[in-house]
């Protein structure tokens, strides 16, 4: 069942009682919305955007960026061009998974969709807007579910330009920037830096740390920023953007590099690409006593808990790990906690990976070399680069053997520390290894397993044939 439009909302009713409120319509949210609607539990999904059913990752996260990463890879045919084709296949494609994901919830007699803003307006009790009518829905159980915004940093004139955006408001353009100047160098300026060079762009990445990716080990770093500089795209470490003023049909990004010299680059696009932060500040939280923390992310306990133990935040929101399948971990804990036993916690998560998709994607479980090392235990270490695995033939089948692969294991427990693949496939390939690492498989294990051939899972061969005890 759906509350009618705002345009129509003259029929909407004042209360709404329900077992469950959920506020945004993210993989955790909708996923709990549709079990206990599925058992005959009242539910209220509210989310403030009809563009947003389904939650950032259908529509302004993964599956579109994922997308054009693949037609940048696939596509033939002139940049712009090209670039319009898959802008056009991805709007295509989320839009239809966006109607799936609400027909998932709509079709759910026990279900109510609201499209509005909501704010609590007591523990129990929130007061949701759409256009000039209002609904007060009760729950015994609400679910914080509003994930997280772009952060812009406060450069002089930036956020005043015409010429900035957000990843959001980069994915929503039809038309292929000519220059774009990616500010930040994490996974997300990476990704699209990679990306939009793919389809033709002249792309400028501007970090203000002494390398891309600070969160890997300096030699996976430099491979990284070997592929994305042989790829076309300029990198400055070390830098401080000071000023962007905009100059007719561009903008001038003034920074000073690493010798203080002040260089400019114009662009007709500006991408801000320096993390999210989780969307709390319009929620009303403080007036019902439930804790933020000093980055606005909602305080939880290992159940996923808020400081009003009845209602629970998800995804992004939580301040933890801001991956999809996480948010899809967390519907597990809460379920677990309101309809079964209540063991289900955070403290279950071991070796959950994650991956960067630039082209070849780089894919990480555990720990760095260096985190490893910080640990004091005794290491072996194979680093090993793709070109140089002469019995991988994968990736030289399709025509990249670019990257490299880094193992890093316990020297006494032969137990795998960490694995980081920058390779073809790698998010695919990584997903092995982490479910060896949660089921105590060795890197000898690993080693001699036998692996379907052509393929990059038999790298895993390779790479733990190659440990040796780590120097220093």
């Amino acid at each position: 069942m759906t509350t009618p439009a705002p345009e129509t909302s003259s029929a909407l009713p004042t209360e709404l009682d329900v077992d469950l409120a959920v506020i945004g319509f993210g993989k955790g949210g909708k996923t709990l919305a549709a079990a206990l609607g599925r058992r005959g539990q009242r539910v209220a999904m509210i989310e403030q955007s009809d563009q947003m059913y389904g939650g950032t990752c259908i529509n302004i996260g993964c599956v579109p960026t994922k997308a054009l990463v693949y037609d940048a890879e696939t596509l033939s045919g002139p940049g712009p061009g090209r670039y319009q084709q898959a802008a056009r296949r991805t709007a295509d494609l989320t839009a239809l998974l966006r109607g799936k994901n609400f027909s998932m919830l709509d079709t759910l007699d026990a279900v109510t969709v609201i499209t509005g803003t909501a704010r609590f307006a007591d523990p129990h009790t929130l007061t949701v807007r759409a256009g000039g009518d209002t609904l007060r829905v009760t729950a015994r159980t609400i679910v914080i579910n509003t994930g997280a915004d772009p952060v812009l940093p406060s450069v002089p004139g930036l956020r005043d330009s015409s010429h900035l955006v957000t990843s959001t408001q980069l994915l929503a353009r039809p038309e292929r920037p000519d220059d774009l100047v990616v500010i930040g160098g994490g996974y997300v300026a990476v990704e699209f830096a990679s990306m939009h060079a793919a389809f033709g762009t002249r792309v400028t990445l501007l970090e203000r740390g002494p390398r891309i990716l600070r969160s890997e080990d300096d030699d996976i770093a430099a491979a990284a920023t070997e592929i994305l500089t042989t790829a076309g795209v300029t990198v400055h470490t070390g830098v401080v953007v000071t000023d962007v003023k905009d100059d007719h049909a561009a903008s001038v990004v003034t920074f000073t590099d690493p010798a203080g010299v002040e260089r400019t680059v114009r662009a007709d696009t500006v991408l801000a690409a320096l993390g999210r932060r989780p969307h709390t500040a319009d929620l009303g939280l403080d007036a019902v006593g439930i804790q933020t923390d000093a980055n606005g992310a909602v305080v939880v306990d290992e159940h996923l808990r808020t400081t009003q133990p009845h209602v629970y935040a998800v995804g992004d929101v939580n301040g933890g790990p801001q991956f999809t399948y996480i948010s899809l971990d967390d519907y597990r804990i809460v379920l677990d906690d309101l309809t079964g036993a209540g063991r289900r916690t955070t403290t279950d998560r071991r070796a959950v990976a994650f991956a960067l998709f630039m082209t070849p994607p780089l894919a990480r479980v555990g720990l760095t070399e260096t985190e490893a090392r910080a640990t004091g235990r005794p290491l072996r270490i194979a680093t090993r680069n793709v070109a140089d695995m002469a019995t991988v033939p994968r990736a030289r089948i399709v025509h990249d053997p670019r990257g490299v692969m880094k193992a890093v294991v316990d020297a006494e427990t032969d137990r795998v520390l960490g694995v980081t693949m920058l390779s073809h496939d790698s998010h695919e390939t990584i997903n092995t290894v982490a479910l060896a690492m949660r089921h105590g498989i060795t890197a000898s294990r690993l080693r001699d397993e036998i692996y379907t051939h052509p393929s990059m899972t038999e790298a895993l061969n390779d790479l733990f044939a190659n440990l040796h005890p780590a120097e220093g």
